[in-house]
């Protein structure tokens, strides 16, 4: 295992001045996320220019890329050419994970399947895995939801977020029986009625789930994915979390 840091931590600026954010909390490594909406680097680019997509990919000032988070506006088969040539431009870059979001609830099940099933063909091509990201009021917020769309598409993996499963639930879910499918995992600190708190006030613990990841063998990025807020000191709280997970990985 080991630590790394998202660049949606610092989605409100530049890519190259996220990275510099990132260089100067002493993050060796990163997950790279091309939104379209917000224009921080957007997916489309390598449908666009692939050869530019491909050289600001790979500008992360010696950072090595865990993977890729991919916020895809388009819809029908415009999704999947976008898709596609990300899946081309990881290959060139020697990145093997790209992590995509899941339907809201009310998406049909088959549909949701169908589309994976899809996307982990493309991304087979490639030499890349495909993630589903845990994420509250999606499919993949419900674990036994989760637990089904894996087992029915062969070589989906899940992009895990703890706090996804805890925010807005009376009792955390259980969540040991998707371990086998953990690709990535996301941390934060988060309680029922806050997604994101200070380190340390919620209620993640971050101990155990090493130790779980540990016995599976786990050798994949903890990412730290911490959002400003106006209530935080935000980079002081990037560096506790990287110095908190360094910690736990040398016990």
């Amino acid at each position: 295992m080991f630590v790394a840091a998202s660049t949606t931590c610092f989605k409100n600026l530049e890519l190259a001045e996220a990275i510099e954010k990132l260089v100067d909390l002493e993050f060796t490594c990163l997950e790279l996320c091309m939104d379209e909406t917000t224009g921080h680097f957007r997916p489309s680019l390598a449908v666009e220019n692939f050869n530019q997509a491909v050289e600001l990919a790979s500008s992360t000032r010696r950072m090595s890329v865990s993977g890729y988070t991919l916020e895809i506006a388009h819809e029908g088969q415009e999704y999947f050419d976008v898709f596609t040539a990300c899946c081309k431009m990881a290959k060139a870059n020697k990145v093997v994970t790209i992590t995509v979001r899941s339907g809201e609830h009310g998406t049909p099940f088959n549909e949701e399947v169908e589309k994976f099933k899809k996307l982990v063909a493309i991304a087979e091509q490639h030499g890349v895995r495909v993630g589903m990201r845990s994420e509250h009021g999606h499919l993949s917020g419900d674990p036994d939801q989760v637990s089904v769309i894996c087992g029915h598409v062969k070589g989906l993996g899940l992009s895990f977020d703890p706090s996804q499963y805890i925010y807005q639930n009376e009792k955390p879910s259980d969540c040991d029986n998707l371990m086998p499918y953990f690709q990535a995992v996301y941390l934060r600190d988060s309680t029922k009625d806050d997604l994101q708190v200070r380190v340390g006030q919620g209620v993640i613990d971050y101990g155990k789930l090493i130790n779980q990841l540990r016995k599976l063998r786990y050798d994949r990025a903890l990412i730290v994915d911490i959002e400003p807020k106006d209530d935080i000191d935000h980079m002081g709280e990037m560096r506790k979390m990287r110095l908190l997970l360094e910690s736990l990985l040398i016990v």
